[in-house]
């Protein structure tokens, strides 16, 4: 397969993982998040959370992929055999979530020439559902495609290919200039937000604090939830990336600058969001909650559009800043869930990666075409939330318990702590093996019961038909993992070789 890929710099490694990490959700779910989960008070279980398992589990995909110089299937394969089932695992989640991810970056091409002429008008939503998506009338009503949105998922494949075309060579040059954009734009998008009346209103909503919060599990699993969906932990990516890092690497001082870096980004963008809401709830007589809507994709598309249409003066500009930003954030995002894919295929076949690469993204178009269509906004929204909050979760669970207890915490620290300027003691088994994967087992089974709960009383996901959530929920979610465990027996000439040299 010839000598693996290295970083041009630290540097670069660090803007990557920060690129990876720092998605669309830093714009539309960190600050709602925050802002209906305590305010200033969400931040105390957030910042533990990041503690006790975001910077945790970024040490160990840093350290596991730099150990094995392997993405996550062979690297946990050579932990203990038979795990090389949990890499397939987060790379097939990641490689479904960018499947849809890659659609929600259809709409923000379409956004950013439609800022030009401000062309939602008074009536965003309207504009969103009826004039951008055609949104047909359920899940069962694809209704075919709006030629916009089509062009505009052809154009975001086309920039994750480009950009991943020659590894991390392409990859570094991009994000010298896709990283540091989004903070520049976000930025821009606070002062100005800073600057209009009410805006103190709407960063009050914000931030001002309800203790009482704390004593709500919801408020605790949303923030253990904001931290694994935001750090792009438990993808398989952050292996894969560690694995192009040199022999001499600092690993604990990157994960925490990147997982810093990456909450940073998340709270800038409420500064940026809810200055902007507190002028449009002024503007409007109403409170900021009655403006700010429920978050996620209306946030982004619908709300945000309005308030970018009261602005007194410059709104076709701030318009192009917002999907700018947008943009750069998640393209990053969305070409490290493919580069994460091309890792774990071209280290288990041996496959030239621009080969693995053409491939994985032909096949990722092709599956994102159902979520172009007129229908696809419902079957986004189903995928999403079962591959979150069960696939995701799922596969950190096991990742912690297949470190923590089989391949041993000390075993990490060992390799780790000769090369890294922060040491890891005892603390760290104490995270991985025990505090962790308690956090993480109370989560996912709390959501399995919320589920059980749900759907006894009849009060399915957003009332979604129970075969669409049989077919888009648990489906897709078996499906990952039978296909997981045939990607894992499935012995390739290749692998037989390289058993051999070991």
């Amino acid at each position: 397969m010839g000598k693996r890929q290295r970083w041009d710099s630290r540097t670069i490694f660090i803007f990557a993982a920060i690129g990876s990490a720092a998605g669309l959700g830093n714009a539309w779910r960190f600050p709602y998040q925050a802002a209906t989960n305590g305010g200033g008070a969400f931040l105390i279980p957030y910042f533990i959370a990041l503690i006790t398992a975001g910077i945790p589990l970024l040490i160990l995909e840093f350290s596991v992929g730099h150990k094995f110089q392997a993405g996550a299937p062979t690297a946990f394969g050579k932990i203990k055999k038979g795990w090389e089932t949990l890499g397939w695992w987060a790379i097939l989640v990641s490689f479904v979530i960018v499947t849809y991810y890659a659609v929600i970056m259809a709409w923000v091409f379409n956004y950013l020439w439609h800022s030009l002429t401000l062309a939602w008008g008074d009536l965003p939503t309207d504009f969103f559902f009826n004039e951008v998506l055609s949104i047909t009338s359920g899940p069962g009503v694809l209704g075919g495609f709006r030629i916009p949105v089509l062009i505009g998922l052809i154009i975001a494949w086309a920039a994750i290919y480009w950009t991943v075309r020659d590894g991390v060579k392409s990859v570094g040059k991009v994000v010298k200039w896709t990283v540091p954009l989004p903070i520049i734009m976000l930025g821009i998008l606070v002062i100005r937000g800073l600057t209009l009346p009410g805006s103190i209103e709407g960063i009050s909503y914000y931030l001002n604090p309800d203790f009482s919060k704390l004593l709500d599990i919801k408020v605790w699993a949303a923030a253990y939830g904001q931290i694994f969906f935001s750090l792009s932990v438990s993808f398989g990516v952050m292996v894969a990336y560690a694995s192009y890092l040199p022999k001499k690497s600092d690993i604990t001082n990157n994960a925490i600058i990147t997982a810093l870096a990456n909450c940073g980004i998340s709270f800038l963008a409420g500064f940026a969001v809810f200055g902007t809401l507190g002028y449009m709830a002024f503007q409007k007589g109403a409170a900021v909650a009655d403006v700010a809507g429920s978050g996620g994709l209306g946030l982004a598309f619908c709300v945000y559009p309005e308030a970018i249409n009261m602005l007194p003066f410059g709104s076709v500009i701030f318009a192009l800043v917002f999907f700018i930003m947008l943009l750069t954030l998640g393209i990053d995002s969305a070409f490290s869930l493919v580069e994460g894919v091309v890792v774990g295929l071209s280290d288990k076949w041996g496959w030239k990666k621009k080969k693995v690469t053409r491939l994985t993204i032909l096949v990722g178009f092709v599956i994102s075409l159902l979520y172009a269509t007129k229908g696809g906004l419902y079957w986004l929204d189903i995928v999403d939330h079962y591959v979150n909050d069960f696939g995701i979760i799922g596969v950190a669970l096991f990742e912690v318990i297949l470190v923590g207890w089989i391949y041993k915490t000390k075993k990490l620290r060992e390799h780790v702590n000769p090369i890294s300027d922060i040491k890891l003691g005892s603390w760290y088994d104490v995270f991985i093996k025990f505090i962790t994967p308690l956090v993480l087992g109370v989560i996912l089974i709390w959501n399995i019961i919320q589920e059980i709960i749900d759907v006894i009383n009849g009060n399915l996901y957003e009332g979604y038909p129970l075969w669409a959530i049989l077919i888009g929920g648990w489906l897709v979610a078996a499906l990952l993992i039978v296909l997981s465990i045939l990607l894992r027996k499935t012995k390739t000439d290749y692998q037989l070789k390289e058993d051999i040299k070991e």
